[in-house]
């Protein structure tokens, strides 16, 4: 099954246009004709199935036959991770969480974070292109990028949680879950978050959690707590 995004389209829309990249891909490639079925979704919980009415590698046509809405997930998940020194490990986190089921990603930038910048443009086409592999209708939010402090200012609600490895007291993640909830995990670069990092989460409302009993790197932890709740959830 091929699933094709189209952002712009609605539950009133009856016919799907798609650009000229794409059209020589359906066409060409994929040799996708007139009267073949296309999936399409806008990446908000809408899965289309179109008809295609017109096939050329220039312009590619489908008329929608019908749409599902499906339902979202009964638990909401926002992962705040700080960027990797290599910027290949992020991007490997970004399409392993969508496929495993992530809402909201916040790139914060840490004390100890040596990768400052990030390529936002990048990060969204490997979101898009891990919904589509996996076949989902709900494509997860990339918010801009935001210090650490910023982030912890701003008024989340659910549970809130952070993993560190300092020696301080923490919970085991899988006895603190709360199904059926939303929940924001904070993920440190790879020097960890700084003590006072640490103290400003508690002094906000997160509390201290531990992913196992090894030392994990930052973009495999944000992985081990996707699962994790998504596990918790099933």
């Amino acid at each position: 099954m091929q699933l094709f995004y189209n952002q712009t389209l609605t539950i009133a829309s009856t016919e799907v246009k798609f650009s000229r990249e794409e059209s020589k891909h359906i066409a060409k490639v994929l040799r996708k004709k007139e009267g073949d079925l296309l999936y399409i979704t806008n990446g908000s919980g809408v899965m289309f199935t179109a008809i295609i009415v017109l096939s050329t590698p220039s312009k590619c046509i489908a008329q929608i036959e019908n749409y599902k809405q499906q339902e979202p997930k009964n638990y909401s998940l926002h992962l705040a991770v700080a960027p990797t020194k290599m910027n290949d490990r992020y991007e490997w986190f970004l399409e392993k969480a969508t496929e495993i089921g992530i809402d909201q990603i916040t790139p914060i930038i840490c004390d100890h974070s040596e990768r400052k910048i990030i390529k936002p443009e990048r990060f969204e086409r490997i979101l898009l292109s891990a919904m589509k592999q996996s076949i989902q209708s709900f494509l997860p939010k990339l918010n801009p990028a935001i210090s650490f402090s910023d982030f912890i200012q701003q008024d989340t609600t659910g549970q809130l949680l952070i993993a560190h490895c300092d020696e301080a007291k923490k919970l085991a993640l899988k006895d603190i879950i709360i199904p059926k909830s939303d929940t924001t995990i904070l993920i440190g670069p790879e020097g960890d978050f700084s003590t006072k990092e640490i103290e400003l989460a508690l002094t906000s409302g997160y509390t201290a959690v531990t992913l196992g009993a090894t030392r994990l790197r930052t973009e495999t932890a944000a992985i081990v707590a996707t699962h994790s709740i998504a596990f918790m959830n099933s």
